[in-house]
């Protein structure tokens, strides 16, 4: 397995992978014009596992100045329990790190379970005093 930085020559690849991992999270902020700033803005944050030449898990990854952020964690089905999942997200964390970013944030579906035992296995806490709050700007 290789980890590398995402670029978006990956942008397809990663998208199909999307519709069948993280499906019900995609809006149109995941367009590729929106990936493409996205990645552009984060520079070499964002990562993909690739196995036998195929993109087989991903992560976004970016900043703020003050926070970290990870987006669209997911790994293909048929591949999960190799660490791929683990392995992208501490390359994202430690090159976040480089950036001086000392925390990170992950959004998680509430009803996504495996979601919150990976991320709390990763060793990240839940917090129960704050709640998210979104706006469209249309």
């Amino acid at each position: 397995m290789e980890i590398r930085a995402m670029t978006i020559n990956d942008y397809e690849e990663v998208f199909a992978m999307w519709q069948i991992t993280t499906k019900r999270a995609l809006s149109s902020a995941d367009s590729r014009d929106n990936i493409e700033k996205y990645l552009n803005r984060n520079k070499d944050l964002s990562q993909v596992a690739i196995c036998n030449g195929k993109i087989v898990g991903t992560v976004l990854a970016g900043h703020d100045g003050r926070f970290g952020f990870i987006h669209h964690m997911a790994v293909m089905p048929e591949y999960r329990r190799h660490h791929i999942g683990k392995a992208l997200a501490q390359t994202a964390i430690d090159r976040l790190k480089t950036d001086g970013i000392e925390k990170t944030h992950i959004f998680c579906y509430c009803d996504n379970k495996t979601g919150q035992g990976f991320w709390t296995d990763f060793g990240f806490k839940r917090r129960e005093d704050i709640c998210d709050f979104s706006y469209e700007n249309k």
